[in-house]
């Protein structure tokens, strides 16, 4: 699973263009492997996550330590519907194969959109294994005022893309 997961999460973070200079959250990073390629495409910006489980939590920070020690990374134990991060944080957000067990999809959605910036952007990826229907995401994603949505597909995977609205 952390392999899959791996790989749908490099594909996400390719549509999702990070730039070497931006803020960017991942919402659900399990064992930290994202955590740990954003920490490369991000070298002068700032890569945070949150995740609901304390056993991700202790194996992302391992993972990533070097890049905690050294302030580029910040990883807390915390859920998507009440983000411990300041409003217009981030300049991209990412979930991969996470939405779907949310307490709340749609508050953990607004918690998104309230810590990034205008015109950031949004990533929802998922893998076949995940049980998120495709059906349905891009309307989530837009009720929680996000704009620009759209659906991108492979045979393996699928990730809904958004921006938050505003200058950017």
């Amino acid at each position: 699973m952390a392999r899959t997961n791996a790989d749908c999460g490099a594909w996400v973070t390719d549509l999702l263009e990070v730039e070497p200079d931006e803020n960017v959250l991942e919402v659900g990073f399990g064992p930290g492997v994202v955590i740990q390629r954003l920490s490369k495409l991000v070298p002068a910006g700032r890569v945070a996550g949150i995740d609901a489980s304390q056993e991700m939590v202790e194996q992302a920070r391992a993972r990533n330590e070097a890049a905690i020690q050294d302030g580029h990374v910040e990883l807390r134990l915390g859920s998507a519907e009440s983000l411990p991060f300041d409003e217009d944080s981030f300049d991209r957000a990412l979930a991969i194969n996470s939405m779907q067990v949310w307490p709340d999809g749609a508050a953990g959605l607004r918690e998104i959109r309230r810590v990034m910036k205008q015109g950031g952007r949004i990533a929802l990826g998922f893998t076949s294994y995940s049980g998120q229907p495709r059906g349905g995401v891009v309307e989530k994603i837009v009720a929680a005022g996000f704009t620009n949505a759209r659906l991108v597909e492979t045979d393996e995977w699928f990730c809904v893309l958004a921006t938050k609205p505003g200058a950017g």
